[in-house]
């Protein structure tokens, strides 16, 4: 039976960048995913953005993974030619009753270390986005917008030229134990690995019960958009977010400038039980009005249009405000490794989570 090393069931960010780093450290690499080509789903279905790690309860993986990550991406970016731009972004408040909530913002963000974020006066909100309405806001330098597809494509042409094996159009079918690892089976194949790296997004859970694993649940979480028609793109210079979704479950129905020029504005929130419905019973384009004008007040129906969708693979519902990434070595089956529960800012920590992966693997220190 032919053995690799490590096996990575996922060919998204995560998983390209777990299986980039392990191969560079010598050892022999396949990956295994289910769809006809690589980061189809939540890694190319988001707003693009490089976040700079202002969010997240301090000391959590999220925060820490997304500093690292975030300084990790734009030199690869820089390095491989990935479209991308440290383009800065406002988080405002639209009235005075939100204004208190940037400073208690302002101080997470600068627990995480980032402490290039600061409040900004009303001439430099104006010079940046005079189209925007607000009170006050906060200016993020490091924030910025990256081409995800780009970024899928060369992750895939790295690994490539380390000789990891992909295999797309191949979903895990089935798995045993083995004398010498985990013996893996898809509809085309059988091979045996010493190590699996559970990379497999909404599917992460089935994936762990199909390995051994220990036991955990994705909740799907659709996000939807809208797009500003072409000419009305000219009046958003960059990205304008809100404050955050009081539910935890997102940051808030925000407008980011793509590295091609379109400007989206969501995501919304919708948990639901499909993981892989991103079409049905979306909602009207009339609801993303109100919170348009919450960030534009000049915008009518009229300036928008439909936008694509994307699914979140979270570890919490909706009753919970904040689930961490997972990313361990698994507690029941040693030979797994789980790298789930990655949604935002997963695309920004892609690189650093592929690093960590792989010291789990080699056993350093993490």
């Amino acid at each position: 039976m032919v053995r690799v090393d490590v096996a990575v069931i996922g060919g998204g960010v995560t998983g390209l960048a777990s299986a980039l780093s392990i191969a560079k450290r010598g050892a022999s690499v396949c990956v295994l995913e289910r769809e006809p080509r690589t980061g189809r789903a939540t890694s190319t279905h988001n707003s693009g953005v490089i976040h700079a790690g202002l969010y997240y309860p301090t000391g959590s993986l999220k925060a820490r993974l997304c500093v690292d990550g975030r300084d990790r991406l734009y030199e690869f970016c820089a390095a491989h030619r990935v479209p991308h731009e440290r383009c800065g972004k406002l988080i405002i408040a639209a009235d005075h009753a939100e204004a208190g909530a940037l400073e208690l913002l302002r101080q997470n963000a600068h627990a995480n270390g980032v402490t290039s974020v600061d409040f900004v006066d009303e001439s430099f909100i104006k010079a940046r986005e005079p189209n925007v309405r607000a009170v006050a806001a906060l200016w993020s330098a490091d924030t910025g917008i990256v081409e995800a597809e780009a970024l899928v494509k060369t992750l895939e042409h790295l690994c490539r030229e380390q000789d990891v094996a992909i295999v797309v159009g191949s979903p895990l079918t089935g798995a045993a134990a083995h004398p010498d690892g985990i013996e893996l089976a898809t509809p085309h194949e059988r091979f045996s690995a010493g190590t699996v790296i559970n990379a497999a997004g909404l599917y992460a859970d089935t994936t762990s019960a199909m390995l051994g694993g220990m036991p955990f649940h994705i909740y799907p979480c659709r996000g939807e958009y809208a797009e500003l028609k072409p000419s009305r793109r000219s009046m958003v210079n960059g990205l304008v977010y809100p404050l955050p979704h009081a539910s935890g479950a997102g940051l808030g129905v925000h407008l980011a400038r793509t590295t091609w020029g379109s400007v989206t504005l969501g995501p919304t929130i919708h948990y639901q039980e499909s993981k892989d419905d991103y079409e049905g019973g979306r909602i009207p384009l009339e609801d993303f009005v109100e919170p348009a004008r919450h960030l534009l007040p000049w915008v009518t129906l009229a300036d928008l249009q439909p936008g694509g969708s994307g699914i979140r693979a979270k570890l919490h519902g909706p009753d919970r405000k904040f689930a961490d990434f997972l990313i361990q070595r698994d507690d029941v089956n040693s030979r797994v490794i789980q790298a789930a529960g990655i949604d935002s800012p997963g695309l920004t920590s892609c690189l650093a989570i592929g690093h960590r992966v792989a010291d789990l693997w080699s056993g350093r220190p993490t």
